[in-house]
């Protein structure tokens, strides 16, 4: 049975949102000479292991671009693999009630740029069809959407068998199984050279570089993700991560509100969102985590992985800056520390990383000239 992903790690009072993911064949030599000339790492299966005792992680600049769908052959593949019946099969049923709204999680019902620029991502990881959340930014190839790098590339569910996920389809606007602007393929994936060493035991190491951009191909009218919705939300390096922050997410869960399960933005069928005072998930001493990884109070669950954190949202047009992207979701007592056994005073933040100039905007770059 199909499954979304939306896991505990073993981090006390911490629910990941983490995915799995598998390889996609290897594609023509032409377009990987085009990523070299371009000034771009590709991947290579050498690449994405870590061998013994290696050494400290690469420099952030070390781009890793991974060809995914390029000929239409392979484009109508992924179309054809995600029928009405996969994609059904991705959203959790629904209880039916009423929609709850709360600055912690609500429905987004704004007929604005932002529920344009904001839609759910498809795709396939080892054997398994999942879902996350990407958004399209301001880009000068109009085709780049941001979203989580365990939603590109990922380990399996021990930390091992490191691969890029095959099947990747982006629908922007994506309600009640409709795609109003059409569906767009995946062309290639672009994450940190040291997320593709992520062994997902080492948060302190890799937990920073959740990060990843997808360059895509056309809709079926040949159009461009950001022509196609009309808008892209900027993207902001090195903003203060303490900051008022709108999250958005596909979330197939309400997590930490047992009474809102099955709620229409919580089956993966709407987007969802959150709105407040982030905070920086401090770790513990049993399981630190690195500095910047920010956000506010939620209950956003599996699905909302990949989601944007938006900075100065205006409400009339619905453009913001994403300033991060969503991964976690620690609960933290009212001190801003992470709860343990006994913390009754608890509360749920969707954290992830805060995009810098050192990790974030190489990327970025890459993903614009890919």
């Amino acid at each position: 049975m199909p499954t979304t992903h939306g896991r505990t790690d073993g981090h006390p009072a911490t629910t990941r949102t983490r995915t799995r993911t598998r390889t996609r064949t290897r594609t023509q030599t032409a377009l990987a000479a085009a990523l070299l000339t371009a000034g771009l790492a590709l991947a290579t299966p050498a690449e994405a292991a870590t061998p013994a005792g290696a050494a400290p992680a690469p420099a952030p600049s070390q781009v890793a671009v991974h060809p995914e769908a390029i000929t239409p052959a392979q484009q109508q593949a992924v179309l054809d693999y995600w029928t009405p019946e996969r994609i059904a099969a991705l959203t959790t049923p629904s209880s039916g009630n009423p929609a709850k709204s709360g600055p912690d999680g609500a429905p987004w019902t704004g007929a604005d740029a932002l529920s344009r620029t904001v839609g759910r991502l498809f795709f396939t990881n080892h054997g398994e069809d999942e879902s996350c959340t990407a958004t399209v930014v301001n880009s000068a190839n109009r085709s780049t959407v941001v979203t989580a790098g365990h939603c590109v590339n990922s380990p399996d569910l021990l930390g091992d068998n490191d691969e890029w996920l095959t099947n990747e389809m982006f629908v922007p606007g994506y309600h009640d199984g409709l795609a109003p602007y059409g569906r767009f393929v995946a062309r290639a994936g672009v994450a940190d050279a040291t997320w593709l060493l992520n062994d997902e035991q080492s948060p302190l190491k890799f937990d920073a570089y959740d990060q990843a951009f997808l360059v895509l191909n056309g809709n079926a009218a040949g159009k461009r993700v950001q022509d196609a919705v009309g808008a892209a939300q900027r993207i902001g390096f090195d903003r203060p991560g303490a900051a008022s922050v709108h999250e958005f997410g596909y979330p197939r869960a309400a997590a930490g509100d047992p009474a809102r399960a099955g709620l229409p933005e919580y089956t993966g069928a709407r987007l969802a969102y959150c709105a407040g005072q982030t905070r920086e998930n401090p770790g513990t001493k049993e399981y630190p985590e690195p500095r910047g990884q920010w956000g506010a109070p939620c209950v956003m669950g599996g699905g909302s992985s990949g989601g944007p954190r938006i900075a100065g949202l205006d409400p009339s047009s619905g453009i913001g800056t994403v300033v991060g992207d969503d991964t976690l979701g620690p609960y933290l007592d009212a001190s801003g520390q992470v709860c343990t056994a006994g913390t009754t005073d608890c509360t749920r933040h969707l954290v992830g990383p805060q995009f810098t100039s050192a990790i974030t905007k190489p990327l970025y770059q890459a993903a614009e000239r890919a």
